[in-house]
């Protein structure tokens, strides 16, 4: 049974394998799991999950870092999600009994929250915008491809599992410079990012800070691949 999992940054597939896989491209790591890069976006995860199921994947994960929405979760933490919410508002469930497999496979080594997962189609820059999604959705916190993942698979009846880890906490704003060194794909620049911060040195303490963070969200992600195997090998029959 092959699992195709969608990862959208570079430094969040660096977490899975040292293997370069160029964006929209999908390489098997194991005769059971597959990665596909998808490069940010709900457009490219969409993408990318279709082109995992015709690779054979019959289950999906969305994997990578999140924004918390909720002052509970830490930089560093992990977000299983059972129920994602798009921005029309529309829920989609994951598959719970995956869930809980997940949640008893690593909740011992690994601060782990069971809770919604918002969508968003940009960077949400501001605590104040965080935390109005909280408060608007209930969700615990957001990223930009579960939810086009989840819906992918719910449209070809496979099961669906979210892992992300917080990378920024609900009452931090980010840099601006991070806006500012995007591209059109929603990639950072670095090139861009080193000029912006060249004009605005005021900014480097907070990438500095965000670093460490999205460090921390690495570090979680690491960990949980550890036990990839083992979070990809329950008995079809129980999903």
């Amino acid at each position: 049974m092959i699992t195709g999992i969608v990862i959208a940054l570079p430094e969040e597939l660096s977490t899975l394998t040292s293997k370069k896989i160029d964006k929209g491209c999908c390489v098997a790591i194991t005769d059971h799991i597959v990665l596909a890069h998808s490069g940010a976006g709900a457009v490219n995860a969409r993408a990318a999950s279709e082109a995992l199921i015709e690779q054979g994947a019959c289950r999906l994960i969305s994997w990578g870092c999140a924004a918390a929405l909720s002052a509970a979760l830490k930089p560093g933490d992990l977000v299983l999600a059972p129920t994602l919410i798009d921005n029309e508002n529309v829920q989609i469930d994951a598959h719970l009994d995956w869930i809980e497999a997940s949640q008893n496979l690593l909740s011992n080594s690994i601060k782990t929250h069971i809770g919604s997962l918002a969508e968003s189609h940009g960077i949400v820059a501001r605590s104040q915008n965080k935390k109005q999604l909280h408060t608007e959705t209930g969700a615990i916190a957001l990223d930009m491809e579960s939810v086009a993942v989840a819906k992918v698979a719910k449209e070809n009846n496979l099961p669906f599992l979210a892992v992300r880890a917080i990378a920024d906490p609900v009452d931090m704003d980010l840099p601006k410079a991070i806006n500012h060194s995007l591209n059109a794909e929603g990639d950072i620049v670095l090139a861009k990012l080193l000029s912006f911060i060249a004009l605005h040195p005021a900014e480097l303490p907070g990438l500095i800070k965000l670093g460490l963070h999205f460090n921390a969200a690495k570090k979680t992600l690491k960990l949980v691949a550890q036990q990839l195997d083992h979070l990809t090998a329950f008995p079809s029959q129980a999903l």
